[in-house]
């Protein structure tokens, strides 16, 4: 696996070394050892989560906060979704900065996505299953979220095929300067 380090400090893209032949492909989407080797540090994952969506819908920006925040391992198992997180830690020097990462069934690009960010995504092709690992378990208490249309972040979702399909919860979240904090 080849691990390569963003602008937004300990969040990785992870590219799998896939073995392709006739019969079709393998390749090892995870290894608890060359994870933490590659992120350089301990993390252990505790929960699997998967989604499945149609084309335009948005998810996002979504975290938990303080001792319930979590890391997270994200991938696509079918389909294309355009991966963006939100650097939301209050001392990073890339506090508020984004990152817009393509995740698909063809690259089987991974995005590492230590605690402190915002996570979102929008489904790009027909349909998509979305999978991921985390960190801590999930807490409903110290879920909170950013609003994905806010102007100050100047996301650019390049997505021309119609409105997004977005959840009422997603909708009513805070633009980044109201949201709760992290820690």
């Amino acid at each position: 696996m080849k691990f390569t380090e963003t602008h937004l400090k300990g969040c990785y893209i992870i590219e799998p070394r896939v073995f392709q032949d006739t019969r079709g492909y393998f390749f090892e989407s995870f290894n608890q050892k060359v994870f933490n080797e590659g992120v350089g540090e301990e993390v252990n994952f505790v929960q699997d989560n998967q989604s499945f969506s149609s084309k335009g819908v948005l998810r996002g920006f979504h975290y938990q906060r303080n001792e319930f925040a979590q890391a997270k391992l994200v991938r696509v198992l079918s389909g294309a979704v355009l991966d963006v997180v939100i650097d939301i830690r209050p001392e990073s020097p890339t506090f508020g900065q984004h990152l817009a990462v393509e995740l698909t069934e063809e690259n089987q690009l991974q995005l590492y996505i230590p605690r402190g960010f915002a996570h979102g995504f929008l489904v790009r092709s027909n349909t998509a299953s979305f999978f991921y690992k985390c960190d801590n378990f999930y807490n409903k208490e110290s879920e909170a979220g950013i609003l994905y249309s806010d102007p100050k972040l100047n996301i650019d979702w390049n997505f021309n095929e119609g409105p997004f399909l977005v959840s009422e919860k997603d909708e009513i979240l805070p633009s980044l300067a109201n949201a709760l904090p992290i820690w």
